[in-house]
């Protein structure tokens, strides 16, 4: 997963796969935030917390702050894929509002205020751990304080926290998507039709195959959004209908589903930036020559 978004910024980067300002902005910006999530949550939480216990990343304040990160690039992933989302449904859809929405300055606009939102939504992520334990007054690792479950702030707090990530975004993406689908189908069927009235027989029309494209990719988009977060929604939903949040071991059902979930949610933070890149031809041309130089450049080594 790092590698994959590290490859998407440097191809990106380049500017040489055809792709618009506007867009290329968007992409960079998903790619950013999804390596973001993999750094924090997974370089700097997951690993360190199994293989080197007891390092100054398990801190208190550290480990504190290191999960309002997690938390915040998580918000700003998901939530650049519903503007790069809405974005593409300006485009294909409302072509009097593309001229002015569609631009690399509002891009940046709408990249910069969901970044900002999403570091200041998740500031009280910091203050509901405590240590478990301290140690020549040095507080150390990070559990949850026992008013996150009995509080009704930090109650409704959660609900808008999962309302806000996956769920809203979800049925954002899907009702968007739905309504530029329908868009393409119904211009398509314009199109075939003036086609037949004209005589006009093109079994290759370039104007239709890339609509045909367009609401495969969409599709992709919604089926890889809605499976990778499933499972999170429905540990979520279990957990606050039954009250149930105590894990007996490693074996435990629960624990599978909890681990499962983080799993599927943290792979999320790769597939979206790669889906939408790979999908494009000249992308996939710049890496193959990013492939190809380090191959070239030892020949041309060993050969001097």
């Amino acid at each position: 997963m790092f590698w994959i978004n590290l490859v998407t910024i440097l191809i990106l980067t380049r500017g040489r796969c055809g792709l618009s300002k506007c867009i290329t902005r968007y992409l960079m910006s998903m790619a950013v935030t999804d390596l973001l999530v993999i750094i924090t949550a997974v370089i700097l939480n997951r690993i360190p917390g199994i293989y080197f216990p007891g390092s100054f990343l398990s801190i208190t304040p550290i480990c504190s702050v290191s999960i309002a990160l997690i938390y915040a690039a998580r918000f700003s992933s998901v939530w650049l894929t519903v503007t790069f989302t809405f974005d593409r449904f300006v485009a294909i859809c409302c072509q009097k509002l593309k001229t002015k929405y569609c631009t690399e300055k509002t891009a940046a606009v709408v990249i910069g205020s969901v970044c900002a939102l999403g570091s200041v939504v998740n500031i009280p992520w910091y203050f509901i751990h405590e240590p478990i334990y301290t140690m020549d007054n040095v507080p150390w690792y990070c559990q949850l304080k026992n008013i996150r479950y009995t509080s009704p702030a930090w109650t409704a707090f959660d609900w808008i926290d999962h309302l806000l990530t996956p769920c809203l975004p979800f049925l954002m993406i899907v009702l968007l998507n739905a309504l530029t689908v329908r868009y393409i189908l119904v211009t398509s069927r314009a199109r075939r039709r003036f086609c037949f009235q004209s005589n006009e027989e093109n079994h290759n029309d370039p104007e239709m195959e890339s609509r045909r494209k367009s609401i495969i990719l969409l599709f992709t988009i919604s089926g890889s959004f809605i499976l990778l977060w499933l499972t999170y929604v429905i540990q979520f939903l279990y957990e606050r209908f039954t009250n149930d949040y105590k894990v007996q071991g490693f074996s435990d059902p629960k624990f599978i589903l909890i681990e499962s979930a983080n799993m599927l949610q943290l792979l999320s933070c790769c597939t979206n930036t790669f889906i939408y890149a790979v999908t494009q031809t000249k992308f996939r041309d710049q890496l193959m020559t990013l492939l190809k130089y380090p191959v070239h450049s030892i020949y041309k080594f060993v050969k001097s």
